[in-house]
């Protein structure tokens, strides 16, 4: 049997998933191929060079070192050329790409020690592209590439944007590798947000991630008779922009308790009924009243 597991994208909510990856580590479940797309291939390329616990711990610590200014770095003068079209993206993609190099063990994804696959979009043709061979940190930074922030990357004679343009959770992928068992760490919310994001980035990437939720919907309602699927819900309550890394700690934590507790679960008959955006009322409570001093890692 092949185990698959999916990561989605979804920015700084990525911290979601190192959490629900420690929880099915924690009940001994072993990816035998990874398959991301955006943040879900970077948190992909990572463990497929570092598989294992320490790997877990090792993405654990990098997550919660995080700032947005590492990721989505910006300023006057680039926002006013990208404005002029003489820059394809708001924020500068070189200190991305230099995260990315300086974690992966890899140069190629052909080399990593379990298989991965990364989902890009064509941007001439908008289909989409598994990328499994090839230098790791272009076909990386071209999965993440989310249109208007990053630029497109060339790559093998394509010109390539994020993979959440047409496949943000690749279940299919998987599947076209030859998955038997596939666990789906989706990122996205099931919770309606309580106030609009108030930047550009994260309205648009708030604007992506409801787009896509309906292809995850979609995806799950056909592919969960089929074969061997196991979706894991997602975080709720949850109000945190997926521009803001100011919560990952506890995003991983909480993910991790919450996993655990689904694992511990029998299999839902409609899986896709979690994935439905729903209100909470009263008003819920934010992120800081689910906050308990127990350190990352403990069960």
């Amino acid at each position: 049997m092949v185990t698959a597991v999916v990561l989605s994208g979804g920015g700084s909510l990525g911290a979601i998933q190192v959490g629900m990856l420690l929880a099915l580590a924690d009940r001994e479940i072993v990816p035998d191929v990874f398959v991301g797309t955006s943040v879900g291939a970077i948190n992909a390329a990572f463990l497929a060079g570092r598989p294992g616990p320490q790997g877990l711990e090792a993405l654990a610590s990098i997550w919660t070192g995080l700032a947005r200014h590492d990721i989505f770095p910006t300023g006057p003068a680039r926002l006013l050329r990208a404005a002029l079209g003489r820059e394809a993206g708001f924020a500068d993609p070189m200190p991305l790409r230099r995260l990315i190099a300086s974690h992966l063990t890899y140069g190629r994804l052909e080399d990593a020690q379990v298989p991965i696959t990364v989902v890009a979009t064509d941007v001439i043709t908008g289909k989409e592209v598994q990328l499994s061979h090839g230098p790791a940190v272009d076909a990386v930074m071209a999965s993440a590439a989310l249109p208007g922030v990053f630029p497109p990357v060339s790559f093998d004679g394509h010109v390539l944007m994020d993979g959440g343009v047409v496949n943000n959770t690749p279940i299919s992928a998987a599947i076209d590798l030859g998955a038997d068992l596939i666990y789906v760490l989706p990122t996205g919310y099931a919770c309606a947000l309580e106030t609009a994001p108030r930047s550009t980035i994260g309205m648009a990437m708030h604007a992506v991630t409801l787009a896509i939720q309906q292809r995850l919907i979609a995806d799950v309602q056909g592919f969960q008779h089929q074969l061997q699927l196991r979706v894991a819900p997602p975080l709720c309550p949850l109000s945190v922009s997926p521009v803001d890394f100011r919560h990952t700690a506890d995003l991983i934590r909480r993910a991790r308790v919450s996993t655990q507790a689904w694992l511990d679960k029998p299999i839902a008959a409609d899986q896709s009924r979690q994935l439905q955006l729903h209100p909470h009322h009263p008003q819920r409570p934010s992120i800081e009243d689910h906050h308990d001093h127990r350190p990352v890692f403990a069960s």
